[in-house]
């Protein structure tokens, strides 16, 4: 059986979150960058390791509205390397957030995914989300 277990990000861990988030994002960012962030934002990030090796990430944001009468929560990044998928990280990783965020005071959490993303749909229905009939608008803004 394998060792696998979620814990929070940490400055050690922004080399593995550098090689997760570009396998999952194609994004550049350095670990110098990656560290910053983690010291310096309200973003939880959390990471899946298996046999002691990190082999995924989460992230997630909470903010507050005058709209809202509590705090709203948002599950914006999940990744799983290929080869640790089907053992169930992502949904430790899910639950791992949702915890947190409902100590924070979070009663209502949103999650945004690729229409074409099949695993991710199935993962986040099995852990209890439902699909919204809404659009999802984007602009670039270039400067």
């Amino acid at each position: 059986m394998n060792n696998m277990y979620v814990r929070w990000a940490s400055a050690e861990d922004s080399g593995a979150l550098v090689r997760l988030n570009n396998k999952f994002n194609g994004v550049g960012v350095s670990a110098s960058e990656v560290e910053q962030s983690l010291q310096n934002s309200n973003e939880l990030v959390a990471i899946a390791v298996l046999d002691e090796t990190p082999a995924g990430f989460a992230c997630a944001q909470f903010f507050k509205s005058f709209c809202y009468s509590e705090l709203v929560g948002e599950i914006t990044e999940l990744y799983v390397e290929e080869e640790a998928r089907g053992k169930g990280l992502a949904t430790l990783l899910i639950r791992f957030l949702e915890e947190e965020l409902i100590r924070l005071g979070v009663t209502n959490i949103k999650v945004l995914t690729g229409n074409n993303n099949r695993a991710g749909i199935r993962t986040y229905e099995k852990s209890g989300y439902k699909l919204q009939d809404e659009l999802v608008f984007e602009k670039e803004i270039l400067g």
